[in-house]
């Protein structure tokens, strides 16, 4: 990423409402602005963030706060790592957050699997905890303007969560359907 071009936004809005300056901070952090320090943020130059951030500068200034939007670049080879650093740092925080739920989601199935829960209902739950975990990598990775170091091990630790909800699933209607059931047909097991 040799001469990036970043946007720049420096800002200081009004302490009181803190809503209101909650409410910035947590739409530049949903953009993947990384904060250089407080009230100052960067993102990669894009026509997608240059017109959000000018939606958010106009905000802050009719919050009766005050914003300036740059355009910059590092000054040297050195300077623009410290930006790249910063983003892959926070991307990689957010794949770690990630693969510590997938750790979770894990130690459920086999605690589930081992007290002999194979219920339709556990899937179901499963199922939610598991498209929560493929939403938010997903945002992550949309968000992952430098190519983070943990992208790849989160991405596969999904993938993993994916094939052991299958493999519970399986064993969940074998349960269900393999016992007492084996020559009934369809028509016997009507509303499973």
């Amino acid at each position: 990423m040799s001469n990036q071009t970043w946007l720049l936004l420096t800002y200081k809005a009004p302490p009181e409402p803190a809503r209101r300056r909650i409410a910035v901070w947590r739409k530049l952090k949903g953009m993947g602005a990384v904060y250089l320090q407080n009230g100052v943020c960067m993102l990669p130059m894009t026509d997608e963030h240059v017109r959000r951030l000018k939606v958010v500068e106009n905000e802050i200034t009719s919050m009766g706060g005050e914003a300036v939007l740059l355009e910059t670049t590092g000054l040297d080879r050195a300077q623009e790592e410290k930006i790249l650093a910063r983003f892959q740092a926070e991307r990689d925080e957010a794949y770690a957050e990630v693969i510590s739920r997938c750790d979770d989601f894990e130690a459920e199935l086999v605690k589930e699997s081992a007290a002999g829960k194979f219920t339709y209902a556990e899937v179901e739950e499963n199922e939610e905890d598991l498209r929560k975990l493929q939403a938010w990598i997903g945002k992550i990775i949309k968000l992952d303007f430098t190519g983070a170091s943990l992208r790849a091990e989160a991405e596969a630790r999904v993938v993993r969560c994916e094939t052991l909800l299958d493999e519970y699933a399986q064993r969940v209607f074998e349960k269900q359907h393999g016992e007492g059931q084996d020559d009934a047909g369809p028509s016997a097991g009507a509303g499973a």
